[in-house]
């Protein structure tokens, strides 16, 4: 399951770093920047985007928005003076939307853009409603703006909604009734709200006082007890304005058991209000991210096959609004699609998909489904891709070792003749990189389970010698369905890992997208097997191939998916000098009834618990007899996906059993911990424990 295990911000290749320079660091890497997607201005001479800011000291994280020439030149900061993100240009260039925490919480903020000196002239809050607002598109002509809000579904106008949450704030009672499950999701407990897209005027709300509207004047165009749009956790907007602004899609499920159901459908409803047409109605399983052409021909989105499967492929699929025909663009294509936007003639879709361990922009033509071709060849993950009016391509490229960056690419007519190269716009992070250490991903490939090619990296530390043994750190990564490679993490940074004097192995093991379809299914019923079995060989493949690797001294470290497998692992090897069990699956009985989203365990494990062994055999906790290695265990209470008390249940087993152990809480994080001093904590109380067992 793709968001099992959260992930966040990626990179950008950099010259290796020699080895005068110091030690990669906590602190190091959170002085750096963290860049959005682009944005480009409708003359194609500007780029803006979002870049967040950690103050360890004060343990925030604020986002500002900065400006770049698309052509070239100096980055510079935008709006500072206020948090700022998800900046989005009006059609005309001379305004542009953002989102704001600076007063009533999040709003929509309008702010006034000279094009000619790039710069802001002015900022005028739009939106001023209790229930808040997110996620704002410009309509194309530039007079409305949709925004996302969680309302009552019940409340007919904004007053029923105000009253309500001050109820809600002042009662002294705090318990809550639910009659459905998703009561809980992610990271947050449901209190009654959907989530709801309004529509409001631009000009009406911001006339020549520029205040924003009292009179609340933004409507509803998706009333109902349903999310709508779904909810997000990040990603590509789930919702879009058709090329003439008359009417909007969005995607939306309707299904009573939401817990139980990825039957995700496409929803258009006009502008001007009314009854919404489900049209993606005779498809089962998932349809999402709408996105209309220019020319307005024709609805792209991604489309699953496979009902209660979310890890099926995803395939971009093409609507066409005159006559109701769907069909696949890349159904031949066995990648999952990623973001994607399309070309300003309406004649092809540029996107990103995983490909072994990296994620390359593929361009697609309307007329030529299944002809599938890579636009850039950097070694890295691309994403965000952002076409100009002119059909250039901006997009954030990243890679093992630096954060993301924004580049440019010219796209030529012929497909024969594609781009191999690409400019470097924002240099945000340089200065900080060159001062660190950073050692490239290295990649090796060994027979695995079922006798699959397989493939693993490898991270050397700081200052190697390739004469000198290093212990190891294999680090299990989670998901299942993700895959590690080029891509950079705040949240479990490989490079910090390795910092510490440590090779770091890890492994794409079946399960992992990026190599087909059949090796994602490979993990359905197998959680403890194929996986397992391909890691351990991956670790002995290593261990035979370098000499500089200490097999006597070496650490399993995982989180989600990765600490089930740390969990699998203590019950059938006692290879390691140790193990750290981050937010992990211990007990899937109970963790079947304790997840927010039961589709995941019942694909995977075919079933539920009372119809199936396979969370029986595949449970870590009927192998405690065999528990000896000492374990870190960490957990965070607002963890929905896998409950607290997964780690509450290896803590007590392991402390019974007298194997040392350490017990790590975070009450106020779900799972990997966001906030920059629980972070810092988090490792390093991580690789203290590693060092303890293994470090000399």
């Amino acid at each position: 399951m793709r968001h099992f295990f959260l992930i966040v911000l990626m990179s950008l290749a950099v010259p290796m770093f020699s080895q005068r320079k110091r030690a990669f660091t906590f602190e190091d890497m959170e002085k750096l920047k963290r860049v959005d997607g682009p944005e480009v201005s409708p003359d194609g001479k500007w780029v803006i985007f979002s870049v967040e800011d950690v103050d360890l000291d004060a343990n925030t994280k604020t986002p500002h928005i900065w400006i770049v020439p698309a052509a070239g030149g100096q980055e510079r900061i935008l709006i500072h003076d206020q948090d700022a993100n998800r900046p989005r240009w009006a059609p005309d260039g001379k305004r542009f939307a953002f989102v704001s925490n600076q007063e009533g919480g999040s709003q929509v903020w309008i702010a006034d853009f000279d094009r000619a000196a790039g710069a802001v002239t002015g900022t005028h809050k739009l939106t001023s409603i209790a229930t808040e607002a997110d996620g704002e598109v410009w309509s194309p002509d530039g007079k409305n703006i949709l925004f996302v809000s969680n309302v009552h579904p019940d409340c007919p106008d904004e007053a029923c909604n105000t009253m309500r949450l001050k109820q809600s704030q002042t009662s002294t009672v705090k318990a809550t009734t639910y009659t459905r499950l998703l009561f809980r999701h992610m990271y947050v407990y449901s209190d009654g709200r959907r989530s709801h897209i309004f529509i409001i005027p631009v000009d009406a709300c911001l006339g020549t006082d520029r205040a924003p509207c009292s009179a609340a004047p933004a409507r509803d165009l998706t009333p109902g007890d349903f999310d709508a749009p779904v909810v997000s956790f990040g990603g590509q907007d789930n919702y879009a304005f058709s090329s003439d602004g008359k009417e909007i899609c969005y995607t939306s499920n309707h299904d009573r058991n939401e817990a139980n159901s990825t039957n995700t459908d496409l929803w258009i409803v006009p502008t001007t209000g009314g009854d919404a047409k489900d049209i993606t109605a005779d498809n089962p399983a998932g349809d999402s991210i709408p996105l209309y052409s220019p020319d307005g021909k024709y609805i792209a989105y991604i489309g699953q096959k496979r009902p209660g499967y979310e890890s099926d492929l995803s395939s971009l699929m093409l609507y066409d609004r005159r006559t109701g025909e769907k069909k696949p663009l890349t159904e031949e294509f066995d990648r999952w699609v990623g973001t994607f936007v399309w070309a300003p003639d309406s004649k092809a879709i540029y996107f990103a998909a995983e490909d072994k361990g990296e994620q390359p922009i593929y361009r697609v033509a309307v007329d030529a489904p299944n002809v599938v071709s890579k636009i850039i060849t950097l070694s890295g993950y691309e994403d965000n891709p952002a076409v100009a009016s002119d059909g250039r391509v901006f997009f954030t490229h990243a890679s093992m070792i630096a954060p993301e960056e924004i580049y440019r690419t010219e796209v030529p007519e012929n497909d024969a003749k594609l781009n191999t190269t690409a400019a470097q716009l924002t240099h945000l992070n340089d200065a900080m990189l060159a001062q660190v250490s950073l050692s490239p991903l290295e990649s090796f490939w060994f027979t695995g389970a079922q006798g699959d090619q397989v493939e693993g990296f490898l991270i050397k530390p700081p200052d190697f010698d390739p004469n000198k043994k290093y212990p190891v750190k294999l680090f299990l990564k989670g998901g299942p369905q993700i895959a590690w490679g080029q891509v950079w993490y705040y949240s479990s940074n490989l490079e910090l890992f390795a910092a510490g004097g440590y090779v770091v192995i890890t492994v794409n093991f079946h399960g992992s997208p990026g190599y087909g379809q059949k090796f994602i299914d490979a993990i359905n019923g197998d959680w403890g097997g194929a996986p397992f079995e391909d890691q351990m060989k991956g670790l002995d493949y290593a261990e035979k191939t370098y000499p500089f690797i200490d097999k006597d001294r070496e650490c399993a470290i995982g989180g989600s998916y990765g600490g089930y497998m740390a969990n699998w692992v203590l019950g059938h090897t006692d290879r390691f000098k140790c193990i750290v069990s981050h937010h992990s699956v211990f007990n899937l009985e109970a963790f079947w009834g304790s997840t927010d989203e039961l589709w995941f365990p019942d694909w995977d494990f075919k079933g539920t618990p009372y119809d199936t062994n396979n969370y029986e055999k595949w449970s870590p906790h009927r192998y405690a007899k065999n528990f000896k290695t000492p374990t870190l265990v960490s957990h965070g209470q607002l963890d929905y996906k896998v409950d607290v008390s997964q780690a509450f249940q290896l803590f007590t087993t392991l402390q019974v059993l007298g194997v040392p152990s350490k017990l790590l809480y975070f009450p106020d994080e779900a799972q990997y911990p966001s906030k920059p001093k629980n972070a810092q904590l988090w490792y390093k109380v991580i690789n203290d424990w590693v060092d303890q067992w293994i470090k000399k």
